[in-house]
């Protein structure tokens, strides 16, 4: 009996330890004193005399100063919740009590103060921020966060107990209820906003309850690295470019902070991928200055302050390199509206924005989650081509289903597209179940989240596989001969035996898309794509025509002997979907015979319908 009774608590204890929580930090650390997050007490002299350097960077920290001149002429946030999110007020609130709180440390005018001090007060007496949708938490509990620390010695004692409490009843505190935090074990961009949110909060009321502060910090440490594995092994962010400046963007402030705090980063910015995702950022964008938007994001390019956490951390000035011409293009205005930018002069103010360095890679490619391959003839020229392709699983946070599509940008004109994402409230308040991940989900329905909405195959007009995942294969990087290969059999594999694509840029002019496939035992019909916002007909049994902008583009089939064109509107049958004014869809559509091996190539001609030296993939 005493054996077993022995036993059972050997297993009793070892089972409570495996499921301890690690412990990093404890709740007798002596943390500094405020402020203490991103920007020491007494660091703004170092920041002022770093900013002087650089024009634009003068022009950045006036911008940010003119805005929060604005903030003070403008009420408080109410507590307005749009559907199932309060996250537009508290990303507001992040950004006016982020930018006052700066002027303030940067001016000494208590103005900024005053201002940011009724912001939090309003918000800490909301009656709740919304833990049903926890993202609005984080990123609240981190604005006030940062208001409370950074004008810690201005505010009145009252106010502070109020912001205080507020931080810890309405953010820590729900983080730790399971009706609210399944985000502690996500693998995507929610892991990342609310643990750092969670731990902007913490470490802000530290001396109030430093063993629930300690708690936050700990798992958050353990858990962020959940989602940081997923850069892996290049840097490839799996949910896409607006996600990337999501998800990573409070992820580097978490690092940011506990670095600063605790004086090491415990060793998570060492995970394999996370300091190459900078590069991914970089490769991302085309020489026009549009995203490759893959997935639930958007086309155009914006101004990130993350990219300057990572110039700061591998001193490679080349990843800011867009970012300088972004800037340039639309001037320091976007800064305004970038709830984080006075993190940006915290990180990059060493970094020339006025002179960057160009970069000289024209070919990028990244494994992981969502595998993209880019290729490019120069990185800023007017008439460069830019060809990329998104590879993966329709199954990851925000996918999609197109595997295999393409985007081509050539003589300035984006000749075939990717439409992005849509806008999730008006699907949800229509009745769409939007996040559901099973092969018959009704996500599947929304007209751009599937394959017939993508420059990529269909085969009997069927949906690709959800659950299928594909790769890159095999690629290539000499200037006159990049590529890309895969084999999509994953996710077409109920309908052929073997489909196999090659994505090329040829003499950094041309684009090819080859596709190799073996039929099943049946006829099989197929659908080769291209979503364009050019206009398009067809010349020839094997030529379309695009134009757009005063400028063309021929589309040349070979492999089909008697292919039938389609070129319809990309618009949908249901009423909730985006109207997708003027984008077409060119579909070229052929029957495979059973167990028929085919082979189709179709060249992408910018200014001419000519023959070019291509040799086969295949």
């Amino acid at each position: 009996m005493k054996t077993r009774i022995t036993l059972f608590l050997l297993l009793f204890i070892s089972c409570q330890s495996l499921f301890a929580q690690e412990v990093f930090v404890t709740e007798e650390a002596k943390l500094s004193s405020h402020p203490r997050l991103l920007l020491p007490k007494g660091g703004e002299k170092a920041l002022k005399k770093q900013i002087q350097k650089d024009v634009v960077w003068k022009d950045v920290h006036a911008a940010i100063m003119d805005e929060s001149n604005t903030i003070l002429t403008t009420p408080p946030n109410e507590r307005k919740q749009i559907g199932r999110r309060l996250l537009g007020v508290s990303r507001e609130n992040l950004r006016r009590i982020f930018f006052l709180s700066y002027a303030y440390r940067m001016s000494g005018d208590k103005k900024y103060v005053k201002r940011a001090e009724e912001e939090m007060l309003k918000a800490a007496n909301f009656s709740d921020w919304n833990p049903s949708h926890f993202l609005d938490v984080g990123e609240m509990t981190m604005a006030l966060a940062i208001g409370y620390d950074w004008l810690y010695g201005q505010l009145s004692p009252q106010s502070k107990q109020i912001i205080e409490t507020a931080i810890i009843e309405k953010g820590l505190n729900p983080s730790f209820d399971k009706r609210y935090n399944w985000f502690v074990d996500a693998n995507h961009n929610w892991n990342q906003v609310c643990h750092g949110g969670m731990t902007y909060g913490a470490i802000a009321v530290w001396e109030k309850n430093p063993s629930l502060a300690a708690k936050v910090v700990n798992r958050a440490i353990e858990k962020i690295t959940i989602p940081m594995k997923h850069y892996g092994p290049d840097g490839v962010y799996p949910e896409g470019m607006g996600y990337w400046e999501y998800g990573t963007s409070f992820n580097v402030m978490f690092l940011s902070a506990i670095e600063g705090v605790f004086k090491s980063d415990f060793g998570l910015s060492e995970i394999p991928g996370f300091l190459e995702t900078g590069d991914y950022l970089l490769h991302m964008v085309t020489p026009g200055l549009k995203n490759f938007c893959y997935s639930d994001n958007g086309s155009k390019a914006f101004f990130t302050p993350t990219i300057f956490w990572f110039y700061n951390k591998t001193k490679n000035p080349s990843i800011i390199y867009n970012q300088s011409r972004l800037i340039k293009q639309s001037g320091v205005s976007s800064v305004k509206g970038t709830r984080l930018a006075p993190a940006m002069l915290l990180w990059g103010a060493s970094a020339s924005l006025d002179n960057p360095v160009k970069p000289t890679e024209l070919f990028w490619m990244g494994q992981g989650d969502s595998p993209v391959g880019v290729m490019r003839s120069d990185w800023d020229k007017e008439d460069a081509t830019f060809l990329g392709v998104k590879l993966g699983s329709p199954s990851i946070n925000h996918g999609h289903m197109d595997i295999g599509s393409f985007i081509f940008e050539a003589d300035g004109v984006n000749w075939a597209i990717d439409m992005g994402g849509e806008e999730y409230n008006r699907l949800e308040t229509r009745g769409v179940e939007l996040w559901g991940r099973e092969q018959d989900a009704q996500r599947w329905d929304v007209f751009r989240y599937n394959n017939l909405a993508h420059s990529t195959l269909a085969f009997n007009d069927k949906y690709q596989l959800v659950k299928g995942n594909a790769i890159i294969d095999k690629h290539g990087k000499e200037e006159n001969n990049m590529y890309v290969i895969s084999d999509l059999t994953p996710v077409y594999a109920n309908e052929v035996q073997k489909i196999v694509r090659a994505v090329s840029l040829i003499d950094k002019k041309y684009a090819v898309i080859e596709d190799n496939i073996v039929n099943r035992k049946r006829f099989t019909k197929l659908s080769w794509r291209l979503v364009t916002p050019a206009t398009a007909k067809v010349i020839s049994n094997q030529v379309v025509e695009l134009n757009k902008d005063g400028k063309t583009l021929y589309l040349k089939v070979e492999g089909v002997n008697s292919p039938v064109w389609d070129i319809k509107p990309a618009k949908s049958t249901y009423s909730y979907d985006s109207e997708n004014q003027g984008i077409s869809i060119i579909t070229l559509n052929s029957d495979l015979k059973p167990s028929e091996e085919r082979k189709i190539t179709v060249y992408l001609l910018p200014g001419e319908n000519k023959n070019i030296s291509y040799k086969s993939k295949f």
